[in-house]
């Protein structure tokens, strides 16, 4: 018996259509920014700045320094989407194929290489907690976080099946200060920023 399981799925495709369009028609008119999880609309009102962007932008600028050419660590649109799960995602830093990122609309999430995120000081919970399950769901392999609110962060890694859907098996914490790596690089945490208490 299909019909059940069908019909459940082209309801979640239609509630996520129906998600997805009321953000197109809201785009450049309300602050903040929006992503859609199976729970519904993740709305982060605080623009992101300060310490969250200079993080971002030291990740970027220290990848980018030793990965090949072909190779970049982006920090703009557009977002990441997987429509049959019903997720879009816009990960701070995207580590893709220049190629991958030359596409009209959103990004396959399967050519990620990696997903980093600069946990948010207004919504931690939505780095730590939803995006660790919907990152593995997507299929994106390497999942870094930093946490600039406790000078700490991890990268985790090797999707495997559980009962509650894939997950990632393997996390590695770090501390600022000391060197990560993400993917097939190691870069350094010094210096990076800090948000203040």
């Amino acid at each position: 018996m299909t019909i059940a399981p069908d019909n459940a799925r082209q309801g979640a495709s239609h509630l996520y259509r129906a998600m997805r369009n009321f953000l197109q028609s809201v785009d450049d008119t309300l602050p903040g920014k929006f992503e859609i999880t199976k729970e519904g609309i993740v709305h982060d009102m605080m623009s992101p700045g300060g310490p969250h962007e200079v993080t971002a932008a030291h990740i970027s600028r220290r990848l980018e320094k030793i990965m090949p050419d072909e190779l970049l660590a982006h920090t703009g649109a557009p977002d990441v989407e997987d429509e049959p799960e019903g997720i879009m995602r816009h990960p701070d830093v995207m580590v893709l194929a220049w190629a991958d990122l030359n596409v009209q609309g959103s990004i396959d999430p399967h050519t990620l290489i990696a997903a980093i995120e600069v946990v948010s000081k207004s919504n931690p919970n939505n780095d730590w907690v939803t995006k660790m399950r919907d990152y593995p769901l997507m299929g994106i392999p390497v999942y870094a976080i930093f946490d600039p609110r406790t000078g700490t962060g991890a990268v985790l890694t090797d999707i495997h099946s559980t009962p509650d859907g894939p997950r990632y098996a393997t996390r590695k914490d770090f501390v600022y200060g000391e060197d990560v790596t993400i993917g097939d690089w190691t870069i350094s945490t010094a210096s990076l920023p800090r948000y203040e208490s």
